[in-house]
């Protein structure tokens, strides 16, 4: 008996060792300066870009575009050379309500058909503070391009303890005018004003 609680309490001591390994070589971090440096893509399970108008001024509405797909290349000792690539399937517009979603999805206001994908291709990252920077970048939305600037919040980095692949999360928030882009319908009942909140998830990409 004591052989067997001998063995036991080594097995135990031997894996919380591993795991303690294993923790302390991808330990979550919210430090930037912390963070791997690398080429990362966008986990689309755990990323959306939620957006919201206000609706003849009784009430603020929401929705979400639910497919979204990018890349980044990130160095923190370089962060203006940091680079990001998003495309939106505009065809995912969603509010849980099906006649608004096809409403939305036409010509009067994102006409999906014509303009299937919408992309943001960053030209410049600024850091603004020890979590936070501001991203540049060119929006393209319903044919138009535009500079548009989100706000960026570095969340963490680390392995996620589900997959254990090394990632990183960031928030984000950006506004732009939708006549801007040609999206006119209903203004200024449905405001032009359209704020944009994003939660975004990478993973890593193993070197070739």
């Amino acid at each position: 008996m004591r052989h067997l609680f001998k063995s036991a309490a080594l097995g135990l001591a031997a894996a919380l060792a591993l795991s303690t390994g294993a923790a302390q070589a991808q330990p979550i971090s919210a430090s930037p300066a912390a963070v791997q440096a690398g080429s990362y893509k966008l986990d689309p399970a755990h990323s959306k870009i939620t957006w919201s108008v206000t609706h003849f001024g009784f009430s603020t509405y929401v929705g979400q575009f639910a497919s979204v797909n990018g890349t980044l290349k990130l160095d923190p000792k370089a962060p203006a050379a940091d680079a990001v690539n998003v495309t939106v399937d505009t065809g995912s517009v969603g509010t849980l309500n099906p006649a608004l979603d096809t409403h939305l999805k036409s010509k009067e206001f994102l006409d999906v058909a014509a303009f299937p994908t919408a992309t943001f291709k960053a030209t410049k990252v600024t850091v603004t503070g020890a979590r936070t920077a501001n991203i540049d970048g060119q929006l393209t939305l319903h044919g138009v391009t535009k500079p548009v600037v989100v706000q960026a919040v570095f969340n963490q980095g680390g392995a996620n303890p589900l997959d254990k692949k090394y990632s990183l999360g960031f928030a984000g928030s950006a506004k732009i005018k939708r006549s801007e882009f040609g999206i006119t319908s209903y203004v200024p009942a449905i405001s032009d004003d359209v704020t944009l909140t994003i939660e975004a998830e990478f993973k890593a990409v193993p070197a070739a």
